[in-house]
């Protein structure tokens, strides 16, 4: 269980300092004339940033699956929004920024939520899921990318890029629950999987999303609204579906632990200067 738990810890650093890697790549492609452009995508794919980036969102990815091996996904999803805290401290840590009292506030925040995670999760492995489960995940998958692309092509600047982060973190949060689901039955036969197909999909349009999404606002402002959205989603999900819960008796502490951990991401976006 320790092992799980390290393993969520870490993949949120990885994804923390990914997030801020590839923020300063997409910031030095300026972008054309509208919606998702693969030549932008290309320029920013090819700097050294944006690759160690994507290098440490696959750690960041691997961990999260050793975690959730053993974590219901409430818990590890939560741990990944916390990843914006870690988004703040390498932004500040980059740019020689002094995290402001409110911003040190909110970390101490995260830090609560995640202990009362830690604490009141129910370390197991995920139930079968049911009939319905994969055919809704494969209309989620199509459902985003069009969303995604439309609001690419026909929306812009802050705004945009706040949308465009949550479609992006339904959308790893898509991975997380096919990984959930997957989690009681792996087996050599896993490329023969659909749930296997839907995950590596998901996450194929969360980084096409995201990386769109960094071109057009503030890093933490965008990772706040992909971390929230791979959140809470996917522990609804994950409860309704596969058979999440918290360790007896710790219901309420489950719940509120979860609720400072993602209130704490997203009040850290307020508070946070532009410029991050």
């Amino acid at each position: 269980m320790l092992i799980a738990y390290l393993a969520a810890l870490i993949s949120a650093v990885c994804y923390g300092l990914g997030s801020v890697l590839q923020s300063i790549a997409a910031k030095k492609v300026e972008e054309g004339e509208g919606g998702i452009s693969l030549k932008d995508l290309g320029q920013i794919a090819k700097q050294l940033p944006y690759m160690a980036g994507i290098t440490l969102d696959g750690l960041g990815w691997l961990f999260s699956l050793v975690a959730l091996f053993r974590l219901p996904l409430f818990v590890v999803q939560a741990v990944v929004a916390a990843s914006v805290g870690f988004v703040v401290l390498f932004s500040a840590l980059f740019e020689k920024v002094v995290p402001t009292r409110r911003q040190v506030l909110f970390l101490v925040g995260l830090a609560v939520g995640l202990l009362g995670l830690a604490a009141s999760g129910a370390p197991e492995s995920a139930r079968a899921a049911p009939g319905w489960f994969g055919p809704s995940m494969w209309a989620a998958l199509v459902s985003f990318a069009v969303v995604g692309f439309v609001l690419a092509k026909r929306t812009s600047g802050g705004a945009s890029a706040s949308a465009l982060g949550a479609i992006a973190g339904l959308s790893f949060g898509g991975t997380a629950l096919c990984a959930r689901s997957l989690s009681s039955g792996v087996s050599l036969h896993l490329l023969l999987e659909p749930a296997a197909w839907a995950m590596a999909l998901f996450g194929a349009l969360g980084m096409v999303l995201f990386a769109t999404a960094l071109q057009r606002g503030s890093v933490t402002v965008t990772t706040a609204w992909l971390f929230t959205a791979e959140t809470i989603a996917p522990a609804i999900v994950g409860m309704v579906a596969l058979g999440d819960h918290s360790r007896p008796g710790m219901g309420l502490l489950a719940v509120v632990a979860f609720i400072v951990t993602v209130g704490g991401a997203v009040g850290l976006t307020l508070v946070s200067p532009p410029s991050e």
